[in-house]
Formats: C-alpha cells, structure tokens, sequence
C-alpha cells in the first residue's frame, strides 16, 4: 500500500515547498520509490517546484506523471476536474512506495475557498494532510487561531491530519494541539529570490556573464541611476543592481570591476533595462571579458523593472542548490522525522539505493558533527561542496589558503562560507608547531625542526598535521593534487597498521564493499587477511552486514596454483584472527554473489550468494573490478576509503564532482572513532583567527 502525505496551506507565502523538499527527503531514506504530486498547476509552463523535486531527488519519473489538472480546468468544471487528478494521481501512486503531494498556490482560486478545495482533494485521495500555517506578521494566539481554523476545516472533509507545520515563526513559539506541531523559524535566504527569479519577473533574457550564477540568492535590489563613483559607494553584498541599458558603457565595467575587486561588495548579478543595444564595441569587449556573476537585460523601463523585481520571493528552482539545502536543513532540525514516518506508518526497507545510502552517510556525519580540514582551499569545487556541507550542516570545516582570495572567491560564486575557518598554512605559529610536531614523528628518518619548517607549509602536510595534533578529526584532498602528494603525509604520521582502501558501490538495490582497489599492488596472504578484517569494520561501521568474498579464479578446492593458494590461506588466517566474522573463500564472483550459482558451487555456505564484502588478491583485478560494476551496472562508488590510519584521511580524483566531494567529506565524518583523541595537549584556539 503506498503511503502518501497531502501538504496543504491555508494561504499564500507559506513557504510550503521547504516542507515538500524536507517531507520527500525524509521518505528518500526509509523506502525505495517515493513520488511527488502536484494536483493543480498552472498552464503553459511547467512546475518549479516538481522539477525541483525531481531533480534533485533523481525521480524517475516524468513531468507529466506528477502533474494532475490546470487551474483552468478547476474554474472550468471542479467536480471533473476533482476527478481527473484522483485519476492521475492513482496512476502515480501505483508506480510508487510513497507519494508527497503539495497543495495549490493560492494563485488562482479563491483564498477563502482554496483551503476548504485542498481539504477535499485530500480526503479524496485517500491522504493525510500536513496542515502549515504561515507566522508571518502574527502574534502566538493569531496562529493559533488560524491552526484551530485550518484544523476544523479538514475535521469537516474527514482528514486525518498527520501534523501541523508553522512556517516563517519566531523561535520558541509553541502551541498546544492534538496533532504534533513544528515550527519553523523565518529564515531570511528562503525569502531572497535568485536570479532567476528576477529574470522570469521582469520577463529578461540571460545577456552574458556567468550562466551558472542563476541559482545566486540576490540579498538586495538596488537602482544604478548615480554616477559610478556614488553608485560603488552604495553597494551591498549580494545586491543585484539595476541601470539602463543605454548607460551600460559607462556603468556595467565598473560594477564588473567591483564584484572581482577584494574590499568591495560581491554582486548578485546586474540587471539592464530600455532593451537598448550597446555599442558594438563595447559590447565585443564586454563578451571577450571573463564575467563571474550574471548580467539579463529586459526590455521593460528601470522604474517598470525595479517594481517587478522588489515583488519577487524566493522560489524553488532546480538551480537554486542553497536555497535547497538551507530549506532541507531547516526541516531536518526542527521537524521530528522518525515521530512523521511512525504517523504515516511507514517501515524502513531492506533496499538502500544509491540516494538512500547517501543520506545515511550524510545523516552519520551531521549525527557526529566532526572537524574536517580541506587543504584545497582555493579550489572552486571545494569552495561548492563547503558551502553545500555547511548548509546541511554536515561537518565543522576548515579551508586552507589565503583568507582574502578564499573569501573574495566565495562571494564572487555566491557562496556562503562565513561557518568556516580559514587557516594560512604559513601561519607562524601553526608553523612552529607542526614543526615540531612532524620532526618528533620523523625523528626515527632523521628530520629536524629546521627541514620540517619548510615541509609542513605544503597544504597535505599542514592538513595531515592538522588532524595528527587535534585540531581537525580528518581530512579530504586530491581535487588538485595527485593521490601521492594526498596520501604520503599521511602514510608518514598517521599509519597504525597496513594502509588499504575499500570502495562502497552503491547498486540499484543494495550497497556492496570492495577492498582493496587503490592501495596494495600485489598483497601477501597475511595483508589479504588484514585488508578482509578491516575491510568488515568498515562495513559494519557504515550499516552493511559485513560477510566476507576472497575471491579468486576457483571456488573452494576446485583449483590450485600460488594465487588460489594465497588467498586459501588469507582465508584461514581471517578465520585464525577473527572467527566471529563470516568469510569464505577462495569463491569466483558469481559464486559469492548469485544464489543459484551458490547453491552448485558451494552448498551451504553461510556467505556464498550473500556476500556484502569482497576482497580482491590484487589491484589489478580490484581496479578492474569496480570499474567493470561502476561502468556497466551503473553502480555509484563511493571512494576510495582508506584504512589503516590513526585518523581518517581520504582523497579524491582530480576529476570529482561537487557531489563526490560532499560525499567524501560525509564518509571522512563518520569514519573517526570517538575513542581516538588527537596527541596530548590543549588544541590551538581558532575562532579569533578568522
């Protein structure tokens, strides 16, 4: 039976789309297939907010799917029309474990019979509703009436109402009710339309610049009707400045200027108005210029356009990535998921899908909240993925670099950074410090206080250093520098033990543990052995139920020769070391995961058809292996995770993505152990250095 919420609110402005996105998550990690439905849409143009949905919950589902009728069709013939989305909508539900629908827009019908329509489509869908409320502009007993108001409605439909959510409140409201009731606090970056809101208001056209800078929040609007020199006076952070077109010659290279320029405010984007054109060749200048933040013109006049543009609220957009996950943040902390999945009566699957998994490692590391240093401060991607994880609120970050250029970069990108740290990795004092710290760990190599005041201002080693003396709990690096350069401080002062990797691959229904991929070109019995043992707690550290595949080219006693012979003995020795631990090999790859092949090639077995972690005899085959899966499964693999280290430190491709290095981050989190303390001493205090 599918589960479905209804999301219904009783007037404009609610900001109901954060509880959509949060709702949607939430399910995202309890069952395989969950759904977004909208019931009424506007005609002519799609819904932001299911194409929002979709994309970044990676529905697959079409538009069309999740559209029910058009307001036209309501005003046409409601009863029909009432009728035509249940039928959509049970089309969808079929194809789905779960289903979020969201309520009308008060753009269309009637305000003081919307509510009362949206009751009525609940109760004929057959969901509960969430009821939200927006505190906006009200006094504690105002909302309170319009959620006794609100609930009585749907009691006359014969809703079930699941909870009530009052959005845009002050904190520390409460309000006695038998549903249970969150509140979520104004937040003013939902309310800050992005540039594409100002775009689609003021019916513009991108024009040239920075194409990405779209989903930029815009803090401000200010009018360019000054002189240059008055107008750089006046502007603020994230502003989106509007002049006309016929005076863009004079004006636009200068706010250009200033955007790029340390000490002036970053811009949201510039806005052109009349529809003039600009002389020829400045605007051939302007095209060959590198242009970082947006730059739409509009054919409506400045006072037109400004008037459209001061209307505008924020919206969800696929391209609004902050806006996104500021609004997933804001509901995981003040909404009590697990007592809303209880209510929808909702029980966890035993599928965990590639989203799923991501979530739970997102949700280990928020749990966990630990200090992850990003030596590749400056990097672009990294300065994303920061942003991303701080909204989320996934770890404490440091970034290493040059303040300045780091914070000029973040605002010229639209970033919000100011939760991070920033660390010079010449820093006197740290210098010293690490200094000696890193001649104490290499004094056994001959390493002085003197060569290793040059060594540890390298970003790796001042990173590693970072996690080696307490500061930090992990580290991610190798966006820009080679798994070398990444990884050797590392090996040099953290190393406990055989350094080996795992990969998680994340297929369509199930998640499985690779080790070891990217380390140990050629291990022996004994370091098979250890790569198989840590390869199952770090399994088991991560939630899959570590059984373990030597694997080989024979499976049990059916060949001979040095290779088979290895990992035969690797086998015994997990056995000798570790007996609680189920492994089995040596096993052929089809033998340890298909149970029919099991069930011919090893009877019995408690691992064979069933295994979660697979051990390969050497790189090659392992490096092979989850390329082979990545590739032609579409599996999503996550790594490589290292082992073997004090403290956890991972590396990234130089070709990772945002994601890849969000990822990453979330998995360094979780891996640190809450009984592993840095060296003895009091850490350096940082929040002064900002």
């Amino acid at each position: 039976m599918t589960r479905a919420a209804y999301i219904a609110a009783g007037e404009a402005g609610s900001n109901k789309g954060t509880v959509a996105l949060g709702l949607v998550e939430l399910l995202s990690r309890q069952v395989e297939s969950v759904g977004v439905f909208r019931p009424v849409v506007r005609a002519g143009r799609e819904d932001g907010l299911i194409n929002t949905i979709r994309s970044r919950f990676q529905l697959a589902l079409p538009y069309e799917a999740c559209a029910g009728v058009t307001y036209d069709e309501v005003h046409a013939d409601a009863d029909r029309a009432v009728g035509e989305v249940v039928a959509r909508y049970r089309a969808l539900a079929g194809r789905c474990d779960a289903v979020v629908v969201v309520g009308t827009d008060y753009t269309d019908v009637g305000a003081p019979t919307e509510f009362e329509f949206n009751a009525r489509l609940a109760a004929n869908l057959g969901t509960s509703v969430v009821n939200v409320v927006s505190g906006r502009g009200r006094t504690a007993a105002q909302i309170a009436a319009a959620v006794e108001l609100s609930s009585r409605e749907l009691a006359q439909h014969h809703d079930q109402e699941l909870a009530v959510v009052v959005t845009r409140a002050a904190e520390g409201l409460t309000i006695a009710h038998p549903a249970p009731v969150f509140v979520l606090p104004e937040t003013a970056s939902l309310r800050a339309p992005t540039v594409a809101d100002l775009l689609d208001a003021c019916e513009g056209r991108f024009f040239l610049g920075e194409r990405d800078g779209l989903g930029r929040e815009a803090s401000t609007l200010m009018v360019g009707a000054m002189s240059l020199p008055n107008i750089l006076d006046r502007l603020t952070e994230g502003a989106a400045v509007i002049i006309p077109s016929d005076r863009a010659a004079a004006l636009l290279p200068g706010l250009i200027a200033a955007h790029t320029t340390p000490g002036f405010p970053a811009l949201s984007a510039v806005v052109l108005t009349g529809g003039t054109d600009l002389p020829a060749p400045v605007e051939r200048l302007l095209r060959g210029m590198a242009i970082p933040l947006p730059v739409i013109a509009t054919d409506h006049d400045t006072f037109d356009t400004a008037t459209r543009l001061s209307s505008v609220e924020g919206r969800f957009t696929p391209e609004a990535t902050g806006k996104i996950d500021t609004a997933l943040r804001l509901f995981a902390t003040h909404v009590d998921g697990p007592l809303l999945l209880e209510r929808l009566d909702i029980a966890k699957t035993d599928v965990v899908t590639p989203l799923m998994f991501e979530y739970e490692l997102l949700d280990r590391a928020r749990a966990r909240r630990r200090h992850i240093v990003l030596p590749e401060g400056e990097e672009p991607r990294i300065l994303r993925a920061a942003d991303i994880l701080l909204r989320r609120d996934v770890a404490e970050l440091t970034l290493l670099g040059d303040e300045e250029r780091i914070r000029v970069q973040a605002a010229q990108l639209g970033l919000d950074l100011d939760a991070a740290r920033v660390l010079s990795p010449f820093d006197a004092e740290l210098r010293e410090r690490f200094a000696r710290a890193y001649a104490e760990a290499r004094a056994h190599k001959g390493m002085t206080v003197a060569l290793a005041r040059d060594t540890v201002t390298d970003v790796s080693y001042f990173g590693t250093l970072m996690v080696h003396t307490g500061m930090a709990d992990g580290m991610v690096s190798g966006a820009a520098h080679t798994t070398a350069h990444t990884i050797r401080p590392a090996f040099e002062i953290l190393r406990t033990g055989l350094v080996s990797s795992v990969f998680f691959m994340s297929l369509a229904d199930r998640v499985l543990v690779y080790g070891d991929c990217a380390v140990n070109p050629d291990p022996s019995a004994e370091q098979l052995a250890d790569i198989a043992i840590a390869s199952a707690g770090t399994a088991a550290r991560f939630g899959v139920d570590p059984r373990i595949a030597m694997l080989s080219y024979s499976t049990g006693a059916s060949g001979a020769g040095a290779d088979v012979d290895k990992v035969r003995a690797a086998t015994e020795l997990v056995r000798e070391r570790r007996p609680d631990l189920q492994v089995e090999g040596p096993i052929q790859y089809d033998a340890a995961v298909d149970p029919s092949v099991a069930r011919v090639k090893m009877p019995g077995s408690q691992v064979a058809g069933r295994a979660t972690v697979f051990v390969v005899p050497d790189l090659n085959t392992g490096n092979n292996l989850y390329k082979a899966v990545q590739r032609s499964a579409g599996a999503v693999a996550v790594g490589p995770v290292l082992q073997g280290l004090r403290k956890p430190v991972n590396d990234l491709s130089r070709g990772a993505t945002v994601a890849d290095i969000v990822t990453t981050v979330a998995v360094t989190a979780a891996q640190v152990h809450d009984d592993e303390p840095g060296l003895p001493g009091e850490p350096l205090e940082l929040a002064d250095r900002r």
